[in-house]
């Protein structure tokens, strides 16, 4: 079974427990028998740590993005459009998905529990909830407005996972137009900076944001793409300031 697959069934609630396992409990457990069964046809049973965690990562995605979604106090066709386009939902998956979108929007529990469960099992990874936030500021950027409810909220997750006020505007700036991008910023170090410390800024962000980091956390490829998005920006940063220091 793909991802969608250990989604949507009951066992998933049951393995994850928390906010997430609540969030999904009980959904689709017509596919509860194919868990027992050990791995999947992907090779990784859900019970392991790469299986639930990858299980965990998507509906942490549907959740965050679901009460992002309503952060300004209106859940708009672009947003939801924005988030298909984040993360592809395969077509027999769009009705399990729209439960989980809607149980989490209409929800009384509050964000910060997903994201202090995000927090609590990516720790260790913390490229993997930097990649999550990118994602919901494209969520929250698919009307062109970074509403201020939105970005308190962003701004609160990141603190959650443990960022400093300067990695999220850090993370702000991937997501503002190319015209008003702040290349220093993307490389998060200062205009003084000298040509050999940005050159070992600019490799160290590269290795920690290499796309094959997301891969080893089985994490969907959605996200990947996501990487790879990130990756291309902070080159594109790089040659610039290379171009303007003659380097």
């Amino acid at each position: 079974m793909a991802v969608w697959g250990k989604i949507f069934g009951g066992a998933a609630g049951l393995l994850l427990g928390g906010p997430l396992g609540a969030l999904v409990g009980g959904i689709a457990g017509h596919v509860v028998d194919k868990y027992r069964e050990g791995p999947d046809s992907e090779g990784d049973s859900v019970a392991d740590g790469g299986g639930l965690k990858q299980v965990a990562f998507t509906i942490a995605v549907i959740a965050l993005g679901a009460k992002l979604a309503k952060a300004d106090g209106v859940v708009t066709r672009d947003e939801v459009d924005a988030f298909k386009r984040v993360f592809r939902i395969p077509p027999e998956e769009q009705k399990n998905f729209a439960k989980v979108f809607d149980r989490a929007r209409q929800s009384t529990a509050g964000y910060e529990g997903y994201a202090q469960q995000v927090e609590k099992m990516f720790r260790d990874t913390p490229q993997v909830m930097e990649d999550l936030l990118h994602g919901l500021f494209s969520i929250a950027m698919a009307d062109g407005v970074l509403h201020p409810d939105e970005y308190a909220y962003l701004k609160n997750i990141a603190l959650i996972f443990g960022f400093s006020d300067d990695d999220f505007d850090r993370f702000r700036g991937y997501h503002v137009g190319e015209d008003v991008r702040d290349p220093y910023q993307i490389l998060g170090v200062t205009k003084d900076i000298s040509d050999a410390d940005l050159k070992k800024a600019y490799r160290a962000l590269i290795r920690d944001n290499h796309p094959d980091k997301v891969m080893a956390q089985g994490l969907p490829q959605e996200f990947v793409d996501v990487a790879n998005e990130k990756l291309a920006i902070i080159n594109s940063a790089y040659d610039e300031l290379c171009k303007h220091r003659n380097i």
